[in-house]
């Protein structure tokens, strides 16, 4: 008979520690071990007895993609790398109330459209309120399934079968238990040993499986990071709560890749596709206002335009504020360092306030320009030139340097309607109208937009060296 072992597990990290602490080692989170007990095994005859032999093949096999079936939303399928694979697990995280739910459910009842047998099971809600939500939304199928249920145990009973649904979700993993683990549903464990039982179920039945997960404050998946490394996609359902766009990012794939982002509208309806963000994202851009500039970043191979914003104010605070939306702290306080080292422009005694409108997070370098003229137009409160975008990554040395993809850029802000890009010094582009403009340093781009006041900051930096 297996013998009962228990341990203390950090509830944060997943790691075991010999006794419990205040503090765990690992991640340096408080509070956070717990004691579990679990079922454990003699070291002795665990592999003991004759193995089965496995075939090996070599890399240069032949080996056919794997088949693909369309969720009916077209920004899904993009961030999945063409449709679902048969077998495999796609865990989507989110904060609460961002529309995880909502999505799937949108989702399930778009594939059970073409005849596809689906099973929704939720943890967190009854059957009667699943229901409703779905007439809310308009949503009817009966080829989805329902039901209300937290004990794994009894989930696989049901979806074991030659009957077996193509599609199942569970909403959500933190819910769900094992009854031969000593542990609270949600505990490292109880998570850990749920999923794994699930995505075993699924690579034997040939089904898609999809699992809700909870975040941490910090925006991370909750339970142990195992979980991350188990499943075959990683999704991440992004948005502010008060703007109506909602972002969902891949941040792991095995099948596709993670550099691909879908973009959805919320609305009274559910979620909307967004097919061509940018001009959704610019749609209310006001014309000649100071601190506003348009940046053509990218979002895997889709070229998106936003518009950055910036607002520079007095302080009479020894520290002045700094306040970031959007975008990496650390980047900005990089860039206001450039323009007061490189420039003489400072900004050390002023309040800076940055935000990228629409909600949306950049991730990318290639902002750099776009954030240091927003920054400089609100500074000497002086509008940027019209129907113009802007891109280039800043080095600490204060020169503008190239980006990839940057061709794609130009094309996209072209059809757009912009006029005139400024952007690193580099070759020529064909087949484009833009007028196009090279800036090789921070210098320039001061000089290039606010003329006189510029130049007249460089020459007091000149006159007091």
């Amino acid at each position: 008979m297996a013998k009962s072992i228990s341990h203390f597990v950090c509830q944060s990290c997943g790691a075991i520690h010999p006794k419990w602490s205040g503090k765990c080692d690992a991640c340096h989170s408080w509070n956070s071990i717990s004691e579990e007990a679990s079922i454990g095994a003699t070291p002795k005859g665990l592999t003991s007895g004759k193995g089965r032999k496995i075939d090996l093949v070599t890399l240069d096999s032949k080996a056919e993609d794997a088949a693909r079936t369309s969720t009916g939303i077209g920004e899904l399928d993009r961030v999945l790398g063409g449709g679902l694979v048969a077998g495999s697990a796609v865990l989507i995280g989110g904060d609460p109330g961002i529309g995880k739910s909502t999505l799937l459910l949108q989702t399930v009842v778009a594939i059970a459209a073409r005849g596809v047998s689906c099973s929704y099971i939720s943890g967190e809600e009854s059957v009667a309120q699943v229901s409703l939500r779905a007439k809310r939304l308009g949503l009817q199928s009966p080829n989805v399934q329902m039901a209300s249920a937290t004990s794994v145990r009894d989930i696989i009973a049901t979806l074991d079968g030659p009957s077996a649904p193509s599609i199942v979700i569970i909403d959500s993993i933190q819910t769900m238990y094992l009854d031969n683990l000593d542990a609270a549903p949600g505990t490292v464990s109880q998570v850990r040993a749920a999923s794994h039982e699930l995505i075993k179920l699924a690579k034997k039945r040939g089904l898609t499986l999809f699992l809700v997960g909870h975040v941490t404050k910090d925006g991370q998946i909750a339970g142990p990071r195992v979980l991350e490394h188990m499943v075959d996609t990683v999704l991440y359902f992004e948005g502010e709560r008060g703007h109506e766009f909602r972002i969902l990012r891949a941040v792991k794939n095995r099948f596709g890749g993670t550099d691909e982002i879908g973009v959805f509208e919320m609305s009274d309806g559910g979620l909307k596709e967004v097919p061509n963000p940018s001009a959704l994202f610019l749609s209310t851009r006001e014309g000649a206002v100071s601190g506003a500039c348009v940046f053509a970043g990218m979002e895997g191979s889709r070229p998106l335009l936003v518009e950055i914003q910036a607002l520079v104010a007095p302080s009479y605070m020894s520290a002045p504020r700094r306040a970031v939306v959007g975008w990496d702290a650390n980047r900005l306080a990089m860039i206001l360092a450039v323009l007061e080292t490189r420039c003489g422009i400072r900004f050390s005694d002023k309040e800076v306030y940055l935000n990228v409108a629409g909600g949306i997070r950049i991730n990318e370098p290639a902002a750099d320009m776009a954030v240091a003229s927003a920054l400089l137009s609100a500074l000497y409160d002086m509008p940027l030139p019209a129907m113009s975008v802007m891109f280039g990554e800043i080095g600490l040395s204060g020169e503008i340097r190239a980006v990839s993809r940057m061709e794609a850029r130009l094309k996209e802000s072209e059809k757009l309607g912009f006029s005139t890009a400024y952007l690193p010094k580099t070759g020529p582009f064909k087949g484009l109208t833009l007028s196009l403009k090279h800036v090789e340093n921070v210098g320039a781009l001061a000089r290039e937009m606010f003329g006189a006041p510029a130049k007249k900051k460089a020459q007091e930096k000149v006159a007091s060296a």
